[in-house]
């Protein structure tokens, strides 16, 4: 069990391991590991341009918001708007651990269309964790700030449609969605810089040791195979209680009774790729 692992990194000897049998001597992890070169060279065109459309759309969205945000403010809400945040957080926290256990558990890089543009970076990441850190601020967080396009829109067609006692009455809602908007947009950057070891701003660093966003040990306890515990990374907060309550593993369990699909075979062949 993954569990087992300590967050201070014990037991992580365990992702360096080479492989017995067959293939002995292969490169076992980063980016010379044959399944993370065909994995990385999947990435296409298309993607990208999907890419910049999501980020575009979501941050010209999350300005025009946060603008009438301002502009609707009254100081009769902080309590609320307190309370919206944090439960904001901490949902953007449970969403991230869920499409993580999804998308690393369940699904082939194989399937139509969603496979190589949504599944193909998780299991990129497993065999190749510093690839994160050579993507860009487009190829990060192209995925996540799609995400939120939607609800970041319903937003403001509410901000221009509704009238002022709607918006009122309903201010406390808006500032939990933002929250939750903002949190799932940074969330893969927020990952990124727990793969990032040198050159972090101080700021970062600085979240992180006070486990405002996830931090660096905490994160290497899922990178330990085979990858079936902390899955939740926008702040990390959740992955402990989640863990004592048997959480995922109940879920798989439950999942695999019924379908007959063992949790992580996808994945567990992409790391087996030597050639």
């Amino acid at each position: 069990m993954a569990s087992m692992v300590t967050e201070n990194g014990c037991g992580g000897a365990e992702e360096t391991a080479q492989p017995k049998g067959p293939g002995r001597g292969a490169v076992r992890w980063g980016p010379q590991h044959a399944g993370a070169r065909e994995l990385a060279s999947l990435y296409s065109p298309g993607k990208r341009c999907q890419e910049w459309i999501s980020v575009l759309l979501c941050f010209s969205l999350m300005a025009f918001n946060f603008i009438h945000l301002l502009a609707n403010f009254h100081l009769g809400h902080v309590w609320y708007i307190q309370l919206g945040i944090v439960a904001g957080i901490l949902t953007a926290d449970f969403a991230s651990g869920l499409v993580h256990w999804g998308a690393d558990t369940w699904g082939s890089v194989d399937l139509p269309i969603f496979g190589k543009a949504f599944i193909r970076p998780f299991r990129e990441h497993h065999i190749d964790p510093t690839a994160i850190t050579r993507h860009d601020f487009i190829e990060t967080n192209g995925d996540n700030c799609m995400l939120t396009i939607f609800p970041l829109a319903n937003m403001a067609f509410n901000f221009l449609t509704l009238s002022p006692a709607e918006i009122y009455r309903f201010y406390p809602w808006y500032c939990y969605l933002y929250a939750l908007a903002i949190f799932v947009t940074l969330t893969n950057q927020i990952h990124k810089w727990s793969h990032t070891y040198f050159g972090l701003p101080r700021w970062v660093v600085f979240l992180q040791d006070c486990h405002i966003i996830l931090p660096r040990k905490h994160h290497r306890v899922h990178h330990v195979s085979p990858h079936e515990t902390y899955f939740c990374i926008t702040t990390g907060w959740l992955n402990y209680p989640l863990e004592k309550l048997g959480f995922w593993r109940t879920l798989e369990d439950l999942i695999q009774s019924v379908t007959g699909e063992k949790p992580r075979a996808d994945d567990l062949k992409w790391a087996k790729k030597v050639n």
